[in-house]
């Protein structure tokens, strides 16, 4: 085919891509794209390329090397693989291979069949799961068959039209740097397929191996041991409780329906339309249980119908959880993450007390991202627990935990307020199933022993260690000078000839009425906290946050997204103890 785009890097790129891509239906996109000399689109499309981020890759399905398709999942495979081997060289380490999960996306089996027959031909062995699974059954299967790796080919809440690349490392959490800069480095040296690549008979390997079977029954086990056995005799087997459940058109539904099961709780009533995986989303406008009531009116309807007083709801992967109560004049609260974190966290520390009553709570932690409520470091503060905070995202919390557990200590609990929680230590990252069965537990108990809702019990919580009112939002901003400018602004506010490193920043807002005791920028690395003016958490000069602690007990951070164009505030009022 014969093509001229004016651009030299243009049309080697197009070349590149008629060349690799064996995949007819992405292949002609980009001929006929070619055909119509649509270069401006091809060269969005081939000129820039996914690039291994928070996660690993997440981008929309269509063909070029900026999106989510087949040639790209191939590309990343054989650069994952590669810099496996780097890392692992030995054959007895190979033996220990790699497992794959998917969601019920369009393509996830498919983009995992993919990436199977690229370990399998570098003859790293292979566990892929034989059918749809809940992200945390990956980090799961990773740390219980001692694999290499994990991946999970999910896009998690984002629309229908994108899907994702999700990477586990040996430790079982998700990676970061600088794994995540040398995986991007062997994609880019190993780039072109290879024939065996797509070749799905190597699927038929003696090396491939079906992992479900025995990680649901032993994920399953984990789960039951970390219920307090007498809450599941006592409260959860004779609770009058009634629970609606929506996975969300994702893959939730039959894990959580089990893990009810193991701790003998009420069985959910399943929003019907909602509840087997469905790529096209069809019921919700974003497929975000996030979103708070806009996403639950199908659940709110049935648990009208039927009497139910607590709706929980997965996100399509199941690694989220969102809760929602009636309360005494029938309207629902929908819990946001910083309460349901606040609640959560509490009945961590209740089930370790019932279940090591003569244990010391001193070498016990609990976790939250610092965007997250202060409430478990309020918690942890009173009764006698460490509190660690960690940059944004279960990355950091999961490997803080890896760190934690070499060292002997416990970790009970980490949450980021965007409904992500994790009870320690079965899954290193955060898990939708096993928060909705400690939820649900947790509100039999409440019921059975103090005729308690989960909203009086954070009422409680507030009133023994301070209440703590947060805000969160977020402003779009398409246009990244702009966001540059407006930091820079923030960074400036200050009283003149005060200057801390080349930044000024402000000591007083509201025309002088709250104070700022300490600013930390972790774009710079600048925090008047520390005796040596820097930062303890990592920073990075590619994103923008910076976090203002009143003298009265606020603390508000700014800070760019990773994944959209926007810049999010995090506010938080952070009472003492007995204060309202």
């Amino acid at each position: 085919m014969e093509f001229d785009s004016g651009s030299a890097e243009l049309n080697q790129r197009i070349a590149e891509w008629l060349r690799w891509d064996k995949n007819e239906k992405t292949l002609e996109e980009v001929r006929e794209l070619a055909r119509r000399s649509e270069w401006k689109v091809l060269g969005d499309r081939l000129l820039q390329r996914l690039t291994f981020g928070t996660a690993g890759l997440r981008g929309v399905m269509q063909a070029g090397f900026n999106a989510m398709n087949d040639l790209v999942v191939i590309q990343s495979a054989q650069g994952l693989a590669k810099y496996l081997l780097q890392c692992y060289p030995s054959a007895e380490d190979r033996s220990r291979g790699v497992v794959l999960g998917y969601d019920g996306r369009y393509n996830s089996k498919r983009f995992a069949e993919l990436s199977a027959c690229v370990f399998l031909h570098e003859n790293i062995p292979v566990w892929l799961y034989s059918r749809t699974v809940a992200t945390p059954f990956v980090p799961f299967a990773v740390l219980e068959l001692k694999c290499l790796a994990g991946i999970m080919v999910t896009a998690s809440h984002n629309p229908k039209e994108d899907n994702g690349y999700k990477v586990y490392w040996t430790n079982s959490a998700q990676i970061i740097p600088p794994h995540d800069k040398n995986i991007q480095t062997s994609i880019m040296e190993n780039l072109e397929p290879l024939e065996s690549s797509w070749n799905l008979e190597l699927l038929l390997s003696d090396k491939l191996n079906d992992p479900y079977d025995q990680m649901v029954e032993l994920y399953f086990r984990k789960l039951q041991a970390n219920v307090p056995q007498p809450f599941i005799r006592d409260y959860n087997a004779a609770s009058p409780l009634r629970f609606v459940y929506s996975a969300m058109h994702g893959v939730g539904y039959p894990f959580v329906v089990k893990a009810f099961e193991c701790a003998r709780l009420p069985a959910v009533v399943a929003v019907p339309e909602q509840r087997d995986p469905d790529p096209e989303f069809r019921t919700v406008k974003f497929p975000n249980p996030e979103e708070g009531k806009s996403s639950l009116v199908l659940s709110m309807q049935l648990a009208n119908e039927t009497g139910c007083d607590v709706i929980l709801a997965n996100d399509p992967d199941a690694d989220r959880l969102a809760c929602a109560e009636k309360d005494a004049k029938g309207e629902w609260r929908v819990f946001s993450g910083n309460e349901l974190g606040a609640l959560l966290g509490w009945w961590a520390i209740r089930c370790y007390r019932e279940q090591y009553p003569d244990r010391s709570l001193s070498d016990c932690y609990l976790i939250a991202s610092t965007v997250s409520s202060k409430m478990c470091r309020s918690i942890a503060n009173v009764d006698g627990l460490n509190f660690i905070e960690t940059l944004t995202g279960f990355k950091w919390m999961g490997n803080k935990s890896v760190e934690l557990l070499a060292q002997g200590k416990t970790v009970l609990f980490a949450f980021e307020e965007a409904i992500g929680f994790m009870f320690s230590p079965t899954v290193l990252d955060k898990d939708g199933v096993s928060a909705a069965c400690h939820l649900a537990t947790m509100a039999c108990y409440l019921r059975a022993t103090s005729n308690q809702s989960l909203a009086d019990k954070l009422n409680e919580l507030y009133d023994i260690y301070g209440f703590h009112c947060t805000l969160a939002s977020y402003h779009f901003c398409y246009e990244p000078p702009v966001m540059e400018r407006i930091f820079k602004r923030i960074r400036n506010m200050g009283p003149a000839g005060d200057a801390q490193q080349d930044e000024n920043y402000p000591q007083t807002v509201g025309a002088g009425r709250f104070k700022i005791a300490d600013v930390r920028d972790l774009t710079t690395g600048y925090d008047s906290s520390q005796p040596d003016g820097r930062a303890v958490l990592p920073t990075s000069k590619s994103s923008q946050m910076i976090t203002f602690s009143f003298e009265n007990g606020a603390v508000v951070t700014l800070r760019t997204s990773g994944t959209e164009p926007k810049i999010k505030y995090y506010a938080e009022m952070c009472a003492q103890p007995g204060q309202r």
